[in-house]
């Protein structure tokens, strides 16, 4: 861990920015504090730059806006804690959802330098024509719609200009953040070190454009198994990690009812080609679009599917994926047991676990959840009340399971936006059967079955060589046994302390039984004293001031007298 020495480079090198930032919070922090305060005109005198009063919007959002005025890598921790309901509460993740990361385009002369530098060519000999006008913006980049000389309709997106320094920068000063919030109790539960870590990881994949290509690449690849959906086709001749040329598809947003509704265009058709090709994405390859909102998708007029933005996707292994089913139909079937089991697979447990609560609350979610009709049962909320419990209980979903539910969550959202009666529970159960089908094929348990013969032959292979060291570390002395304490930590300070005063005690008695210089009364008595050591009166005083303190600590604690 770095020590707070190793920040001050930091903190100057990125001066400008904590004063903005600093800027920022204590313009909300002041907010959130006169909000508490009963007295109205005091509550306006703070506004935001829409005009309104910060006072009075709730905490949740006012978190929000400061998190959108704080720029491209705040926004990406929005939303990143978006996705954590297990971490910050349900309401906080619901409003951070709604953090939208869109922007003022930068100047095309701007782009424009970016996209020569980055092709080594100039602009009119790469494309027959180039729309200076961007069709979607973000914090990162932003896309421009153009023709190559060949005739190729494309989309060419283009990372901003400095956003990369941007980002770096407020990157160290969130691992500075973390560092420190990491050592206050009240802020470890919500991991502020994992959390900066996973932002880092995300923001340095979407900041390399040839990642996104590569996810391209890979997507198309399946795009012949995903009938009714198509998928840009990357330009790699005309790509860089800060360019991404790709196939342009015309269409309207999926909440554009109105540009594709008089296509005669069947809306919950449309819904279930959706959510059958992204189920069979994360239960057949395990690899999938992870960020479904309406945005990136759009209704073609031959009434096909387009996906869009693979910047975020999703991978996830077998074993989770089973875990996360049976966490869903354990509940539809009302089954505890079930739930328990792929919640203990599936979860990492604290030290400190009441596994009565937890079982308590399991059984009675369930029992809240199971009862309801399959037109009441919805994803989003069971997987909240979900994140609620593992909240409640400090455990810890790994992170590639948290981005399936919530892009099952999402993706329920955009399908009820345009049925509102779509069940995405129905649309489940041909894919639970399919895969309950597959766990007992042949093929798959002499797959498991090998897989658990290699893992048996590489434990045989390294346990007599672990075993043959235990035994030499125990014959020469030097095997180490941590003891692993659980709230002793006052004690021991007591017990220190009792020793410690003690110690001071004796050695102060016989310092005033030797009569050790300097000595206080040497030529004369004081009520009966002479020849007082004044090191020993000193270390008797401290120890009787000491022995006070103990005993008042003991008394103070409630447990002096008592009994087991």
């Amino acid at each position: 861990m770095k020590s707070p020495i190793h920040a001050i480079p930091q903190l100057y090198r990125n001066v400008r920015r904590w004063t903005e930032i600093l800027s920022i919070l204590s313009k909300f922090g002041l907010a959130d504090w006169i909000s508490r305060l009963r007295i109205d005109f005091v509550k306006d005198t703070l506004k935001s730059s829409a005009g309104e009063s910060l006072a009075r919007i709730p905490a949740a959002k006012r978190m929000r806006m400061a998190m959108s005025e704080l720029g491209p890598t705040f926004i990406k921790l929005g939303q990143l804690l978006s996705a954590r309901p297990d971490l910050v509460g349900g309401d906080l993740s619901e409003e951070l959802s709604h953090l939208q990361d869109r922007v003022d385009p930068e100047p095309f002369h701007e782009i424009k330098a970016t996209l020569e530098d980055e092709l080594g060519q100039s602009l009119n000999d790469v494309f027959a024509w180039f729309d200076e006008n961007a069709t979607a913006t973000a914090s990162i980049g932003q896309v421009h719609r153009a023709q190559l000389e060949n005739g190729t309709d494309v989309a060419v997106k283009i990372q901003r200009t400095g956003v990369a320094q941007t980002i770096k920068a407020d990157l160290e000063i969130l691992a500075g953040l973390a560092q420190w919030a990491d050592r206050i109790d009240e802020l470890k539960p919500f991991r502020p070190r994992q959390i900066v870590a996973e932002l880092t990881r995300s923001l340095k994949r979407e900041l390399d454009f040839g990642r996104e290509e590569r996810n391209l690449h890979q997507f198309h690849g399946k795009s012949a198994k995903l009938k009714q959906v198509d998928i840009p086709a990357p330009m790699t001749e005309f790509s860089t990690p800060k360019v991404l040329t790709m196939e342009f598809l015309q269409g309207n947003k999926l909440t554009d009812v109105d540009g594709w509704a008089s296509q005669n265009i069947d809306p919950d058709q449309i819904v279930q080609t959706l959510v059958d090709v992204q189920l069979r994405m994360i239960f057949d390859d395990g690899f999938f679009h992870a960020d479904p909102h309406p945005g990136n998708i759009l209704i073609q007029q031959n009434g096909r599917i387009a996906l869009l933005d693979f910047g975020l996707v999703g991978r996830i292994g077998e074993s989770p994926r089973e875990d996360i089913e049976d966490m869903l139909f354990s509940v539809f079937n009302d089954d505890v047991a079930m739930l328990s089991a792929a919640v203990s697979r599936l979860c990492d447990f604290p030290s400190n676990l009441d596994d009565g609560a937890l079982e308590r609350d399991l059984t009675d979610f369930v029992g809240q959840y199971s009862s309801r009709s399959v037109g009441e049962f919805q994803i989003a909320a069971v997987f909240n009340a979900m994140f609620e419990i593992v909240r409640r209980h400090q455990l810890r979903l790994p992170d590639e399971a948290m981005l399936l539910l919530r892009v099952m969550i999402t993706l329920e959202g955009s399908a009820r936006k345009l049925s509102p009666g779509f069940q995405i529970i129905e649309a489940l159960k041909p894919i639970h059967r399919k895969l309950m089908l597959r766990r007992l094929s042949p093929h798959r348990q002499l797959r498991k079955l090998k897989r658990l013969g290699s893992q048996f032959e590489k434990m045989a292979e390294t346990m007599p060589r672990k075993l043959s060291g235990i035994i030499d570390q125990i014959r020469t002395g030097k095997i180490d046994i941590n003891l692993d304490h659980r709230r002793l930590g006052s004690s021991v300070n007591r017990l220190v302390l009792g020793m410690l005063t003690s110690a001071l005690f004796l050695g102060s008695a016989l310092m005033l039984a030797q009569e050790v210089p300097p000595l206080l009364f040497a030529t004369q008595t004081f009520w009966g004293m002479k020849n007082l050591s004044l090191l020993g009166t000193l270390g008797v005083l401290a120890s009787f001031l000491l022995g006070c303190r103990l005993l008042w600590a003991m008394l103070n604690s409630g447990s002096l007298n008592q009994k087991d």
